[in-house]
């Protein structure tokens, strides 16, 4: 069996669509803990933007967080909050970033752990684990036989007045590290998340980065086979002109698509209440390579109420970490939240909120009152049943669904699987629906769903994807035009 998100745009065929919208979800933020640590040592002058990287170890039954931060900035380290509201930050060519480490048995509480392996001002006690490392990405490699490289990291090494280029390491726990090894090909400005992840259909690793293009700042993917030569970095994702551009993006693979929350700073009009401020929005991509925006304009992390200093924690910029699944079907996103606009003064802490498995967007009425019909594009279908996770806009209302099987959209549907015919019933969290003890046709062709007072994440049953509208050149048979 087969689960699809309804944000995949293979899915449905848009012309045989009506009254519907797609709509992504807000996640419930963890109010009662977050933030879940703040900038508070002596060593963290300025976390800024954090970029961080939360990784669950199952082996090891620990979480780990690696996050970006100045341990050197000079205009945030002598500025008093009263001088802070008076004027601008000031960012310095000087500025020094670092790679700091906290780790959690619950996810819950951190701790950040005296290291002994980065000298800060004459001090090592700190919980630093590398100097001059911007926009580190960390992973857990899960498919590498050498123990000593299951965890890998991918950094710019930033060193103020000597240049910076991109290197790599590895690690068997993620606390005791390689020496950085330098990239041998290829220098991009990369001074962003810069995030690894494996690549199954490709079988090699992937890194999302950033660079400046046409003036705004665009999305960038590389990829490499042993994680030390890398190509390229090409463009993957740009943004919405200066308004809406692409800051970072971590990804995950969820339900054969890797979805990613792209940080968005938004320029252009200092007038404007966002300005300068960084909203999270959702991307997804069917192969990792290319990616598109889930639900264009509407952040998935809002940022908290009011402004710098005295706003929420994380008021003013989004950055999130790839998500973590806990035991009870929740997907937690962790994210760096600051209090201020993105180039002035702002502290930043770490936060967590989370969604119900395969609830990140929904397709739902455009008119509360009226029948919304969804089609699928071309599958193969076979089984007794489809299943629909949807959940009642009113709950006072009652929810109808009623689904037809057809060769082709345009035609009508097969015998023994019309909508009268259908019978939807209450599985959990999912409607099943069957045609009495008929088998699905196992035929290449289309599912009609028709429903009122839904909305639907996501569809699964015995079906698999067939037809043109997957790739140029792919089978065109029995597809409808």
């Amino acid at each position: 069996m087969r689960s699809f998100l309804v944000l995949d745009r293979r899915f449905f065929n848009p012309q045989a669509m009506e009254n519907v919208k797609i709509k992504a979800a807000v996640p419930v933020k963890d109010r009662e803990n977050s933030p879940l640590f703040v900038q508070d040592m002596p060593w963290e002058v300025r976390i800024d933007n954090g970029y961080p990287n939360v990784i669950y170890d199952r082996r090891d039954k620990v979480f780990h967080c690696y996050y970006t931060l100045f341990t050197e900035d000079k205009d945030t380290e002598g500025t008093v909050l009263a001088e802070r509201m008076a004027r601008d930050y000031r960012p310095r060519m000087d500025r020094v970033t670092s790679l700091a480490y906290a780790e959690s048995k619950d996810g819950v509480h951190w701790q950040k752990p005296a290291l002994g392996i980065v000298d800060w001002r004459g001090s090592k006690e700190n919980n630093l684990l590398f100097r001059y490392a911007h926009g580190t990405g960390v992973m857990l490699d899960e498919q590498e036989k050498n123990p000593k490289r299951r965890y890998k990291l991918v950094t710019k090494v930033d060193i103020p007045g000597h240049g910076a280029h991109m290197a790599v390491s590895f690690s068997p726990d993620g606390i005791h590290w390689e020496e950085l090894i330098p990239w041998p090909e290829y220098n991009p400005t990369a001074d962003s998340h810069n995030f690894p992840y494996w690549n199954e259909q490709e079988k090699c690793y992937m890194l999302l980065s950033r660079i400046w293009k046409d003036g705004v700042r665009i999305t960038t993917i590389s990829h490499s086979k042993d994680f030390i030569h890398w190509s390229e970095p090409v463009e993957t994702l740009r943004g919405r002109g200066y308004e809406s551009q692409i800051y970072s993006m971590p990804v995950f693979l969820y339900q054969g698509l890797y979805l990613g929350f792209a940080s968005l700073i938004h320029e252009g009009d200092r007038q404007s209440d966002d300005f300068d401020c960084v909203d999270c929005e959702l991307t997804w991509s069917c192969d990792g390579k290319k990616f598109d925006f889930a639900a264009m304009g509407q952040p998935v992390i809002p940022r908290g109420e009011g402004r710098y200093p005295y706003g929420d924690f994380d008021c003013g910029c989004i950055y999130a970490s790839a998500p973590v699944m806990d035991e009870e079907n929740r997907v937690w996103v962790y994210y760096m939240g600051g209090n201020g606009k993105h180039t002035n003064f702002r502290e930043s802490s770490l936060g967590r909120a989370y969604w119900e498995a395969d609830k990140f967007a929904s397709l739902e009425p455009v008119k509360k009152d009226s029948d919304s019909i969804l089609t699928t594009t071309t599958l193969t279908i076979g089984g007794s049943f489809i299943d629909v996770l949807a959940d009642a806009e009113d709950k006072d209302k009652k929810w109808e669904l009623a689904a037809s099987i057809h060769p082709v959209w345009t035609e009508s549907f097969c015998k023994g699987f019309s909508m009268e015919e259908s019978e939807a019933e209450k599985c959990g969290r999912w409607i099943r629906i069957s045609w009495g003890q008929n088998r699905l046709p196992d035929i290449a062709g289309c599912i009609r769903l028709k429903f009122k007072n839904l909305k639907i994440w996501a569809i699964r049953g015995e079906l698999e994807y067939k037809g043109h509208r997957l790739w140029e050149g792919a089978d065109m048979e029995n597809e409808g035009m």
